[in-house]
């Protein structure tokens, strides 16, 4: 008896259909085929363990198990559940009537429990398209699907629960992930400091001093703009930067799907249940690999941190210590905003629209430019900072230099703006770009192409001739020059100004210190 089941695999952050097709006839064995790495083959000792524990036989026949289409690679253990139900119900043991309704995914434990698999958003978001009925997953991953309303989804715990739903016994309402939340609790997901990798945000008002410098990253979080930091140790980089993260608005709805998706891939799902609210903050070291910074892998290519930042922020401290390879490879993900990493046998695209906030020191001793502190010769220093490309820089909106406070501010601590203050500004100017860009597919100023500065910075005769001066004095390229524009437009929203006037060019251009010519 052929018996067919719907599950799924996951390429990038959309998932594709697989038909897992069983039939048991006459004759002896078991035969997996259909492209299965070494993670399926090994399920089916862990299937028929499963079953036996749970009181099922396994027929003495021959069991053709094809998981199709057969000439795409599948991989991972999300495909035991499907296979140990099409034995139950191609060898006659039970009866199944709902089993074509459902995409069914999830790994077996030896005693029959199912466990968590990733990719759960990708999956539902299929079976809706699709037209199935709903899904069936474990409950840990059906969890992160529970603002899905458009089809059924169920969590199960066992594969005693998947068979009660696919019976048809009763409407099995305890197991739908909709009741199982309310039980628990919660109220969305809320990124943790651990799966933002990095530590509470820190207040505007806790640093002291440092107000041009926080002016600067005000602008770069109303439009979505990279930063780069450079000052000597101490100066408050770093805690600027992480301070970042209690300003940023909250991310809408297609963006919390959209980053949830990435998660969801990559296994970093939220169990207690929804899509993410707040935005990812990544901060990895500096030493991270290539792969690790883009994603990568062989036959299962996961995310890296760059796509884990989408629509967040990628903090890269000790900018100029990385090696330059791994640097150059940030060149066009943050023109792109996305990265195709191709390997032999597949090729998967995710998205990778970041907010790059870079910090360096201005030299190996990092004194340079405070008094005759350093101790490098002009060679060292620009040695030190050639990893900070033309390239590279050219794609940095906001330059700053920030110097030590002074020790009459550090002792004073005059009080300063709390990041609930800055926050409700940089909110009111995302919410203009959001009404500005509806139906443009983007979400902030940064992310303008050439047609849409065409149609929402037009420049008058003034901003113009300004603008033209300087590109001739700075010798700019016509990247920076649109990235002057873009940033002009933001700090226009800023002012709940509708127009782009000539203080906001000459504003977005001082940002851009790095691009003058002999500056050391």
């Amino acid at each position: 008896m052929l018996i067919n089941i719907h599950a799924a695999k996951c390429i990038g952050i959309d998932a594709v259909p697989v038909t897992v097709e069983i039939d048991v006839t006459s004759g002896i064995g078991i035969h997996l085929v259909g492209l299965a790495d070494a993670a399926v083959k090994e399920s089916l000792l862990r299937t028929i363990t499963a079953l036996q524990s749970m009181g099922f036989r396994i027929p003495g026949k021959k069991i053709v198990i094809n998981l199709a289409p057969a000439d795409m690679h599948k991989k991972g253990s999300g495909y035991d559940v499907p296979i140990a139900l099409g034995i139950i119900a191609s060898s006659g043991q039970m009866d199944l009537p709902l089993l074509g309704d459902y995409m069914i995914m999830g790994e077996l434990s030896l005693d029959g429990n199912v466990r968590e698999v990733p990719g759960a958003l990708p999956i539902v978001e299929l079976s809706a398209r699709t037209g199935l009925k709903g899904c069936i997953l474990p409950v840990e991953s059906a969890m992160e699907a529970v603002e899905y309303e458009s089809v059924e989804v169920f969590g199960v715990d066992n594969l005693g629960d998947v068979l009660r739903i696919l019976s048809g016994v009763d409407q099995c309402g305890d197991l739908r992930v909709s009741s199982r939340f309310r039980e628990t609790g919660n109220v969305g997901h809320e990124v943790s400091d651990t799966e933002n990798d990095v530590f509470a945000p820190m207040d505007f008002s806790e640093i002291v001093g440092q107000e041009g410098a926080k002016r600067g990253v005000e602008i770069a979080c109303a439009g979505g703009h990279n930063v780069m930091m450079i000052g000597s140790p101490g100066s408050g980089k770093s805690s600027l930067a992480k301070a970042m993260a209690g300003i940023l608005p909250p991310m809408t709805l297609e963006e919390s799907v959209q980053t949830s998706k990435i998660y969801s891939v990559a296994g970093k799902g939220n169990p207690l249940g929804g899509l993410m609210k707040t935005r990812p903050f990544r901060s990895p070291h500096y030493s991270a690999s290539v792969a690790a910074l883009i994603g990568g892998g062989s036959e299962n290519i996961l995310p890296g941190e760059i796509s884990l930042a989408h629509n967040g922020i990628l903090m890269i401290d000790e900018f100029c210590e990385a090696p330059k390879k791994v640097l150059e490879v940030l060149r066009a993900p943050m023109e792109d905003r996305k990265v195709t990493i191709s390997r032999l046998k597949s090729k998967v695209e995710f998205p990778a629209d970041f907010m790059l906030v870079a910090a360096a020191n201005p030299c190996p001793c990092g004194f340079y430019g405070e008094g005759d502190r350093c101790t490098c010769t002009p060679s060292r220093r620009m040695a030190y900072l050639s990893k900070l490309s033309g390239p590279i820089m050219d794609r940095i909106d906001i330059q700053l230099w920030m110097h030590p406070v002074e020790s009459r501010q550090l002792v004073e601590r005059c009080p300063s703006e709390s990041s609930a203050v800055v926050a409700e500004r940089v909110l009111k100017a995302r919410e203009i770009q959001r009404k500005r860009f509806a139906g443009d597919g983007i979400f902030c100023n940064a992310a303008m192409n050439n047609r849409l500065i065409e149609r929402y910075c037009p420049l008058d005769k003034e901003c113009r001739e300004l603008l033209e001066a300087i590109i001739d004095r700075m010798g700019l390229s016509a990247r920076a020059c649109t990235r002057i524009i873009k940033l002009a437009r933001t700090i226009a929203d800023l002012a709940g100004s509708p127009d782009i006037r000539p203080e906001h060019l000459s504003e977005a251009a001082g940002y851009r210190f790095l691009d003058r010519q002999n500056i050391f």
